[in-house]
C-alpha cells in the first residue's frame, strides 16, 4: 500500500501563491506518472498538472504559465507551485501516483483544500 500525504493548502488572496507538497511512502523514481488533480464543488475532478518519468510535464490550459509541478527524489515528494492564484482555482487538490508496469498501481492522496478569495 502506497501512502500519499498532502500539505500546503489554505486560504490565499487572489494573486497570491501557495506550494502544495505530496510526500510519497516509496521511492518516486519507481513511479511512472505523478500528478495533481482538483475538484471544485459541483464539478468533476480534473487534471491540473502531471509529470511523467523522464521529465515530461503536462498542464491544464487554465494553469499554464502559473503552476509548476516538480519532484524531489531525495525526499520522495511531488510539489505543485501555484502562482497568480485566481478565485476559480478554489478546489480540493489531490495528489495521484501511477505505476504502469507490473505490479501496477494507482493511488490518491486525501486531498488538501485551496481557497482563493477575491
Amino acid at each position: 500500500q502506497v501512502q500519499l500525504v498532502e500539505s500546503g493548502g489554505g486560504l490565499v488572496q487572489a494573486g497570491g501563491s501557495l506550494r502544495l507538497s505530496c510526500a510519497v511512502s516509496l521511492k518516486i523514481v519507481s513511479i511512472n506518472v505523478m500528478g495533481w488533480y482538483r475538484q471544485a464543488p459541483g464539478k468533476q475532478r480534473e487534471l491540473v498538472a502531471r509529470i511523467i518519468s523522464g521529465g515530461t510535464t503536462n498542464y491544464a490550459d487554465s494553469v499554464k504559465g502559473r503552476f509548476t509541478i516538480s519532484t524531489d527524489n531525495a525526499k520522495n515528494t511531488v510539489y505543485l507551485q501555484m502562482n497568480s492564484l485566481k478565485p476559480e482555482d478554489t478546489a480540493v487538490y489531490y495528489c495521484n501516483v501511477q505505476k504502469l508496469t507490473w505490479p501496477a498501481f494507482d493511488y490518491w492522496g486525501q486531498g488538501t483544500q485551496v481557497t482563493v478569495s477575491s
